[in-house]
């Protein structure tokens, strides 16, 4: 199976790779492998209706109704291979890179798996900090394949933005100062989107079209550069970025509105609620404090920088404090605020 795989199949490996949820179930981890052999009618519609949306339980379900034992056997052999995989990533410290590692497997090494050494050899073409061309490089070599780099960008594109990693957490169990800069650093690595009045959800059809009829005037003229760029990925506004983390469960990997108490408020608003707050020269060295303008928000993550959701054609960034027009500071009054006990890394 090639990474060339028709668009619909790409996609169900997106929505599957990108819940890392999902890759811990039975089953649920290759599902694509057999949207390919059990949904042929579904794949040719997707391929010309360029509108796949994947509902996972609906899909787990209809392979499950389906499934002989020899496809239960296949299942449970790559299931098996899709956990030593991100065991041995896991050990290599390479976390991070789970979800890039299996949507090889899957979707471009998936008949090398029988061969002896094949997550090694696998695992063996990572390396820390090294771009995508350099990794394609390393897998072309080590097994004989001819993968176009950008076309596997393209895909670990959507893969990396539904995926949320919270291995650098510092404490999943409570809303804190330093697993927001976390968060903030993976939105902006795996380049979420901007749409306003979202706070994190992969974007869908249905949820972009929602969101013009709420907000037509903000959204409408930028309608044809979000569906170019957007769909499938997800998106915040810049008080949506500090939102849904809030929300953010990791346990389910959902987002639940207005939970975790953090209630639905604007940039504004949660400057204004804020009790420790100041100008920009009073601004203290906290990681996770956060950074306001008249309408606009952001995340210190230190050293001198912010991550802000600016705007529709930019996305979530990475910006200078110093570059920017902050009129103020304040501290999020919905988490707690905790001493960093180590250098923040990821950006």
């Amino acid at each position: 199976m090639g990474i060339t795989v028709g668009a619909a199949l790409k996609r169900a490996a997106i929505s599957i790779l990108g819940n890392p949820k999902a890759l811990k179930k039975l089953l649920f981890a290759v599902l694509v492998v057999f949207v390919a052999l059990l949904l042929p009618m579904v794949m040719v519609v997707c391929l010309f209706s360029g509108s796949f949306q994947v509902d996972s339980g609906e899909l787990l379900r209809y392979v499950e109704a389906n499934l002989t034992e020899s496809d239960v056997q296949l299942l449970q052999s790559v299931e098996t291979t899709m956990t030593e995989i991100e065991n041995a990533m896991i050990e290599a410290e390479l976390s991070a890179d789970v979800g890039a590692a299996q949507a090889l497997y899957i979707m471009a090494l998936y008949d090398f798996a029988s061969q002896p050494g094949f997550v090694s050899r696998l695992v063996s073409c990572f390396e820390a900090e090294q771009t995508d061309a350099q990794l394609i490089a390393n897998v072309n070599a080590a097994f004989g394949t001819e993968i176009p780099a950008q076309e596997f960008t393209n895909v670990m594109r959507n893969v990396r933005s539904r995926r949320i990693d919270t291995a650098r957490y510092v404490d999943c169990g409570t809303k804190n100062n330093l697993d927001l800069v976390q968060w903030a650093i993976s939105a902006c690595n795996s380049g979420w989107g901007y749409v306003m009045g979202t706070f994190g959800q992969v974007l869908t059809v249905d949820l972009l079209e929602a969101k013009l009829a709420q907000l037509p005037d903000a959204i409408g003229p930028y309608e044809d550069y979000i569906r170019a760029n957007y769909l499938g990925v997800r998106t915040a506004d810049c008080i949506g970025l500090i939102k849904g983390y809030s929300w953010y469960d990791p346990e389910s990997g959902n987002i639940n509105y207005g939970s975790n108490g953090m209630p639905d408020v604007s940039a504004d608003q949660i400057y204004a609620q804020a009790a420790e707050k100041g100008s920009m020269a009073t601004m203290p060295e906290i990681p996770g404090i956060l950074v306001h303008a008249p309408g606009h928000i952001g995340i210190y993550i230190g050293n001198g920088y912010a991550i802000e959701a600016m705007g529709t054609r930019y996305g979530v960034v990475k910006t200078a404090v110093a570059s920017r027009n902050w009129t103020g500071w304040c501290k999020n009054p919905y988490i707690n605020y905790i001493e960093e006990t180590e250098e923040v890394e990821g950006v």
